[in-house]
């Protein structure tokens, strides 16, 4: 029976999943801060294909207001453009005009500056029924305006090589001496990769309260000497933050029987000549807040714990 129900069972290969189009994608925003402004092009590629993404190279990129006044990106290269911190109108409107190398121009709609509130507390504690550390952060709007709200974070730990080397290479007179500096004590940056929500929209006070944001497990040993979150937040539109809430569905949400099913997510971007056009990414203007904080709960196992057998 069971050889009979298998091969009942065929792959399926949706066309759209395999399909070989390129479409811009568009991921930053404007920091209308004292920071610089970030953005990167990319490219959609096929699902089989093992490549790195294509960057979109040769740009033109313009942040225009609506009062008339022009702000343009540098590429930097590798499809990323840089735009320094600028005199912007914290309550105006600004949209994004694209000139890629090909000879097309994709315009953003108009979007409000938005300006973010502070965050008030990053804490953790350790969940002893999952093992694992939960990040949360604590945030609130006095003037009860901002309601949408999404944050990214950058985590940093500390670790120890599990072999100790204590000899190094002397080149010039060509002999074995002991090494000055150890090189056991080594540390590793990456960013998140879940899109992290929340709105307050049905609450009577714009406040956040111990949301967690990030769940990090113990056997992945980044809390045995010292571990680091930068966590980043930023003021959504409502517009913008069903546009992130779509895409959370869409990319972290399916898998399971009753998960949503995946969609097509598109944002605030289009092709000046063919509307139709797929364009993925949605442009916003806003402020970044953050706050970086240290955990030391020696968690975990020592690199000496392992040991050598024969």
């Amino acid at each position: 029976m069971l050889l009979i129900l298998y091969s009942c069972i065929d792959p399926f290969s949706p066309p759209e999943v395999n399909s070989d189009a390129s479409n811009l994608v568009v991921d930053g925003f404007v920091n209308i801060g004292k920071d610089t402004s970030r953005i990167a092009l990319s490219r959609t590629q096929n699902t089989s294909v093992l490549a790195a993404t294509f960057k979109e190279v040769g740009a033109k990129l313009t942040v225009e207001g609506e009062t008339g006044e022009k702000f343009n990106f540098t590429e930097k290269g590798g499809g990323q453009y840089y735009l320094i911190p600028e005199n912007y109108n914290q309550s105006g409107k600004y949209r994004l005009r694209i000139r890629t190398k090909n000879g097309k121009e994709y315009l953003s709609d108009y979007v409000a500056a938005k300006k973010t509130p502070a965050i008030d507390s990053v804490t953790w504690e350790h969940d002893k029924v999952r093992n694992a550390i939960v990040i949360k952060v604590d945030t609130h709007d006095p003037k009860n305006q901002t309601r949408f709200y999404r944050w990214k974070f950058e985590q940093t730990y500390e670790y120890r090589s599990a072999v100790f080397s204590a000899l190094d290479r002397d080149l010039v007179n060509r002999e074995i001496i002991i090494r000055k500096d150890n090189i056991d004590r080594c540390w590793k940056t990456f960013s998140s990769a879940n899109i992290a929500l929340g709105s307050t929209i049905k609450l009577t006070e714009d406040r956040i309260k111990d949301l967690p944001i990030n769940v990090v497990p113990i056997n992945t040993n980044w809390f045995y000497v010292k571990y680091s979150i930068l966590v980043k937040q930023y003021a959504l539109s409502q517009d913008a933050f069903e546009y992130w809430t779509s895409l959370a569905k869409t990319t972290q949400g399916t898998g399971g029987l009753f998960d949503p099913q995946p969609s097509q997510v598109t944002g605030n971007v289009k092709n000046v000549a063919d509307v139709h056009e797929l364009v993925f990414g949605y442009f916003s203007v806003l402020t970044e807040e953050s706050k970086r904080v240290f955990i030391e709960p020696n968690l975990g196992i020592p690199p000496y714990a392992m040991i050598w057998t024969r």
